[in-house]
């Protein structure tokens, strides 16, 4: 029992020390269904590299999916204005990446990132992750692994306040923001997984939810995708190579397009 008690202390304190820290943005602020703006958001970046493979670095080959992403939908849509949270090798926190979007008025949020895991070199497949709970340990880890980024920021624990990165708590109390945008963050996310099946023929290991930093105050539909395993030599080489970014990025793209049109109609 004291125990529990313990438990949910932390939690109400957590609450409110992270609502303290963020004030909130009410739903309402973004009330149109078109999608006439998207940033794309190139995970890590600068001193921050990500994981790696045995030559490919998460921050350089993000950066080149969410390039080439971005020249697609300028060209199939040249209605829509892209912007990127960086379009160089740049250091980037984590809460200016969403700030920067709702600054802009963004529709949609796309963060593109690469995958790892420790205890495998035969893992692959893709994964699209919108805010919510995480359901299994492996989402958790993949969300640990990505917030941890904050750590290599200046004054994060005043920023965030009251967050960390290694509790699972502090990843459930997340899992509350973006319930206004979860059904078209859902719809998007859906699309996304289906084309890197039928356009490149990708293994989708599917949608799943867990409690992104990075797309905790986004005020529009918000994805994360991991476009694949570094740690696993395959995929690696697919990643890193021209043709496999190229695939990636004309997945997202077809997934934006289907996207698009049900959101404009």
């Amino acid at each position: 029992m004291l125990k529990v008690l313990k438990i949910l202390i932390a939690a109400s304190c957590m609450t409110l020390s992270l609502a303290f820290a963020f004030k909130e943005i009410p739903a309402s602020a973004k009330v149109q269904s078109k999608v006439n703006v998207v940033v794309i958001d190139a995970g890590h970046g600068g001193h921050d590299i990500g994981t790696r493979g045995r030559k490919a670095k998460e921050a350089n080959v993000a950066l080149r999916i969410a390039l080439a992403l971005g020249k697609k939908i300028k060209a199939e849509t040249p209605d829509v204005r892209v912007l990127y949270t960086r379009d160089s090798d740049e250091f980037i926190e984590l809460a200016e990446r969403s700030a920067f979007a709702n600054r802009n008025n963004a529709d949609l949020f796309i963060s593109i990132h690469c995958n790892s895991t420790p205890n495998s070199h035969s893992v692959r497949g893709t994964e699209t992750y919108v805010m919510g709970l995480h359901k299994t340990n492996g989402n958790l880890e993949v969300a640990k692994r990505e917030n941890s980024v904050i750590l290599k920021e200046t004054n994060y624990k005043q920023k965030y306040k009251g967050f960390d990165p290694d509790s699972p708590l502090a990843h459930i109390m997340l899992a509350n923001y973006q319930s206004a945008f979860i059904s078209s963050s859902l719809r998007f996310a859906d699309s996304v997984e289906r084309k890197f099946q039928s356009v490149s023929d990708r293994s989708s290991r599917g949608v799943k939810q867990a409690g992104f930093l990075v797309l905790w105050r986004t005020t529009m539909p918000s994805v994360l995708i991991e476009t694949g395993f570094l740690s696993t030599p395959e995929e690696e080489e697919y990643l890193n190579s021209d043709e496999g970014q190229d695939e990636v990025a004309q997945s997202i793209l077809e997934a934006f397009k289907v996207y698009k049109k049900q959101m404009d109609n």
